[in-house]
């Protein structure tokens, strides 16, 4: 972060206010859409392993739609005709529209995108936990909820953190391609920075090492996780 703050010193005046408030703006974004996409990614894998033919077929379509069409033409979709469908549902009830903010449009968007790489993560570690383990649950009486609470969920975690691991990366780079819709997050404000000031190299520079230090920090995290995750396990080359 050291040199992050010596680039940014050497901007004009303000400016490192501004490409810190983006930095500020692109966490919660990816944050917000990476839990979301989370809670629809658990949903989405539970409805594709337990639910029926009609939930399970409607899940394939989204998963494939999402992860066969460009990410940034799915923002461009999801970000102006979802605003557009909610304020058309508003005025047939009979409500006045809502303008919605982009930090939630954004969540929103980017929570989607991940929904479904999550769906497809989770349902992979599911399938990886020994099926007797979930049978066990059954036979004690645990109700479907309560069993995967307490099973399926724990027993799955070090299989799928791998998977999630990368999507929050992944999360974390896709808030760049929110600048299209004019969503001022990092990327958005180092170009209209660099763009004022012609001071690109410096700018984009700046940017770039903000990015990383969002990974390396993120890379701490993971293995903290990871290594809680896997106390007691056996891991590769023999050692627990």
């Amino acid at each position: 972060m050291d040199a992050t703050l010596h680039l940014l010193s050497l901007t004009s005046p303000g400016w490192g206010g501004v490409l810190l408030g983006g930095l500020v703006a692109s966490l919660q974004v990816a944050f917000g859409g990476y839990l979301l996409g989370l809670l629809i990614g658990t949903g989405g894998a539970a409805g594709k392993l337990w639910g029926g033919p009609i939930l399970r077929d409607l899940l394939e379509v989204y998963t494939t739609v999402v992860r066969g069409v460009p990410e940034l033409v799915l923002i461009l979709i999801l970000y102006y005709a979802g605003t557009d469908a909610v304020n058309q549902v508003m005025a047939l009830l009979g409500l006045p529209s809502v303008d919605i903010s982009g930090l939630a449009a954004g969540i929103f968007v980017i929570g989607v995108v991940q929904g479904a790489y999550s769906t497809e993560v989770l349902r992979g570690a599911i399938l990886s936990i020994p099926p007797g383990q979930i049978e066990a649950a059954r036979a004690y009486g645990m109700s479907p909820l309560l069993a995967l609470r307490r099973v399926t969920l724990p027993a799955m975690l070090p299989f799928a953190l791998p998977g999630l691991s990368n999507l929050w990366l992944i999360a974390t780079k896709d808030t760049a391609l929110l600048a299209v819709v004019g969503f001022a997050e990092l990327t958005l404000v180092t170009r209209q920075a660099a763009g004022t000031t012609k001071a690109y190299m410096t700018f984009f520079l700046a940017a770039g090492v903000l990015y990383l230090g969002i990974t390396l920090v993120s890379n701490l995290v993971i293995r903290a996780i990871e290594k809680r995750a896997l106390r007691g396990m056996t891991r590769p080359g023999g050692a627990a």
